[in-house]
């Protein structure tokens, strides 16, 4: 039972984290942990008490409820493996979105994000970007004849 408690704690501790942490980083480290309670108390279903693993000698008759069940350990190791892909890509886009807005503050970002475009400066109405140079026109080339293939 002491497992299952651990799990909950974790989940809860993650996601007052989201909920409550400004910091997007943090808020990135809050989820983790909220990953790693599902992990716990998936890898807690696997285990039986007097159970063995799963591996049973060559002519040897065996009983499927004396072992443990190896699937949630299986579903688990490839759940970090996408965790940790996952977080990867995330502080990838979080050392951008701080590079670029200078804050991984959320309430800023969303500030930031709703405020409305500036307008452009007054007195400057006709001038806008040049006119693109108008492209000389391609002198067309009288096509090649066809060459026999071979047969």
């Amino acid at each position: 039972m002491t497992t299952y408690a651990a799990a909950a704690a974790l989940f809860t501790l993650g996601l007052a984290g989201v909920a409550l942490l400004p910091n997007l980083l943090r808020k990135l480290l809050a989820m983790n942990v909220m990953q790693v309670g599902v992990i716990v108390f998936f890898i807690s279903q696997g285990f039986k008490e007097g159970a063995s693993i799963p591996i049973v000698p060559a002519g040897t008759a065996a009983e499927a409820a004396a072992f443990l069940n190896p699937l949630p350990h299986t579903l688990m190791l490839t759940a970090i493996v996408v965790s940790v892909s996952t977080t990867g890509l995330a502080l990838a886009l979080l050392l951008r979105i701080g590079r670029s807005e200078g804050t991984l503050n959320e309430a800023r970002l969303l500030r930031r994000l709703r405020r409305p475009p500036e307008p452009a400066p007054a007195g400057n109405e006709g001038q806008g970007a040049p006119a693109a140079p108008e492209s000389p026109e391609v002198a067309a080339t009288p096509e090649a004849p066809e060459s026999p293939g071979p047969r």
